[in-house]
C-alpha cells in the first residue's frame, strides 16, 4: 500500500519498508511514531485510491526512528559591493529518520 502524509510542512509518498529523513520529530530513537495528516492512500497499482477532503481519518501510518541527526552544513554568504562588508555563516538542519512500518486503512 501506497500513502501520501504530510509532515514538518512537505509531503512524503511512502510505503511499508520505506526510510526517510524528514524534519525533526520531538521523540527519542527507536521510539514508534503515528502520523496523524495522511492526505491519500492506494493499493501499488493505483486502482484502489483513497482521498481525503483535506486528510483520511480512518487511514494510518505508523513509522520507528531510526535515527537523530543533522544534516550536512550549508554555507551562507552575504556581501555588500563596495563597502568591505562579507559575512559567512553556517548552518546544520536537524533530521529524524524513519522507517515506516505499517500502512493501513481502518
Amino acid at each position: 500500500m501506497l500513502a501520501v502524509i504530510k509532515t514538518g510542512g512537505k509531503q512524503y509518498i511512502v510505503q511499508k519498508g520505506d526510510k526517510i529523513k524528514i524534519e525533526k520529530l520531538p521523540a527519542k530513537e527507536k521510539a514508534k511514531v503515528s502520523f496523524k495528516e495522511i492526505l491519500l492512500v492506494s493499493d501499488e497499482k493505483g486502482e484502489k485510491i483513497k482521498l481525503g477532503d483535506p486528510v483520511l481519518k480512518e487511514a494510518k501510518v505508523e513509522g520507528k526512528i531510526l535515527k537523530q541527526g543533522r544534516h550536512k552544513k550549508v554555507t551562507i554568504i552575504k556581501q555588500i559591493p563596495k563597502k568591505r562588508h562579507r559575512l559567512k555563516r553556517g548552518h546544520r538542519q536537524p533530521f529524524s529518520e524513519v522507517e515506516i512500518t505499517e500502512v493501513a486503512i481502518g
